[in-house]
């Protein structure tokens, strides 16, 4: 299976970055990772709603350049579906199963995700309610992915 992570930024602490490839190794055994980031859009710190909307579409016309057409593509959105563990291995399994080998993924910037991204996506997830640094989301994501596949594969995994 190929996964690919699109994302906005670039990582900047070290601590995020070591963990990113700690899970990007531990992953190499189960699937083919592209992590694809894109340039975040400048914006003053009290953006307007207007000002946020162009950061969004800046950032989402970045983000589209590299989603295709032939993969599954899961928006990371806080009004998105909400699923356990167990759920979103299962749905990978399915998703697998129903011949989508490339799975994408795609995390916005810190205001969020255009509207054109989430249109062009093919399901919207959510991690939770609360609102999460697009940085530390990278790393959750890859936990998530890494632990279905160990669900999936009937291995031990910490609960």
């Amino acid at each position: 299976m190929k996964i690919d992570v699109l994302c906005v930024g670039k990582l900047k602490e070290r601590y995020f970055t070591e963990a990113v490839e700690e899970y990007r190794k531990r992953l190499g055994r189960y699937c083919q990772l592209e992590i694809r980031e894109v340039p975040d859009e400048p914006a003053p710190e009290n953006a307007s709603p207007a000002q946020a909307e162009q950061v969004k579409a800046a950032e989402g016309k970045r983000l589209l350049r590299w989603r295709k057409p032939e993969a599954y593509a899961i928006a990371l959105a806080i009004d998105g579906k909400s699923l356990s563990s167990e759920g979103l291995a299962k749905k990978m399994e399915g998703l697998g199963i129903s011949g989508h080998s490339h799975i994408q993924f795609i995390i916005g910037g810190s205001l969020g995700l255009s509207p054109e991204v989430l249109r062009q996506a093919d399901e919207h997830l959510s991690f939770s309610a609360m609102t999460f640094p697009h940085q530390l989301m990278r790393v959750i994501l890859l936990e998530q992915i890494y632990r279905s596949f160990r669900i999936i594969r009937g291995e031990p995994y910490h609960k």
